[in-house]
């Protein structure tokens, strides 16, 4: 299996060194013709408004969408899950409207701010994960269809809807490979 990261801006070595770490080959996908060699697609943490303006001057937004509608696997991590919603709080950047919820940008504040917790994820056997908030966004609300696997100080933070995964943290700046290799098994 290959898997994707989209490579305009962002964490983007950090993804592609997890992915490996879990057995499979990572690619950087920076044109649709790289998104056509892809199985799956991780978009990685950086500045959502960034890499939806770069997406759409290379043609990838329509790409995105339209493969993340096909059912190909997509997990988006902090602007990535931004880029992934139907609504951001006060904002009319680029989005590929992929999972039916709405999100609040840097809503746990500035980068000085960032942190690291011990969080509860569903169905994630074993101890709490670590994850890593640098200017985090928070699903503000989520559909009926959005399965909700971990909260923060009751903000959602990561959620799930078919095939489009996000989380509000970065779980490619941790050595615990399983939220990666939740997105990468066969039951996906």
């Amino acid at each position: 299996m290959k898997v994707g990261v989209l490579s305009l801006q962002g964490a983007i070595e950090e993804h592609l060194k997890m992915i490996k770490r879990c057995g499979f080959e990572g690619i950087k996908v920076k044109t649709v013709g790289d998104l056509e060699n892809v199985d799956r697609l991780i978009i990685p943490g950086g500045e959502s408004t960034a890499i939806g303006k770069l997406a759409k001057i290379y043609g990838l937004d329509r790409e995105i969408v339209k493969k993340g509608r096909e059912g190909m696997p997509i997990f988006g991590t902090c602007a990535g899950m931004i880029l992934l919603a139907n609504k951001v709080v006060g904002n009319e950047q680029i989005r590929f409207n992929l999972i039916d919820i709405v999100v609040e940008r840097n809503a746990f504040g500035r980068q000085v701010d960032s942190f690291e917790v011990e969080l509860k994820i569903k169905d994630f056997n074993g101890k709490p994960f670590k994850a890593v908030f640098i200017r985090a966004p928070y699903i503000k609300e989520a559909g009926k269809e959005v399965k909700i696997l971990a909260e923060f100080r009751g903000k959602i933070v990561m959620a799930q809807q078919k095939n489009i995964l996000v989380s509000s943290f970065h779980p490619e700046l941790t050595e615990d490979l399983r939220v990666h290799k939740y997105f990468l098994s066969e039951n996906y």
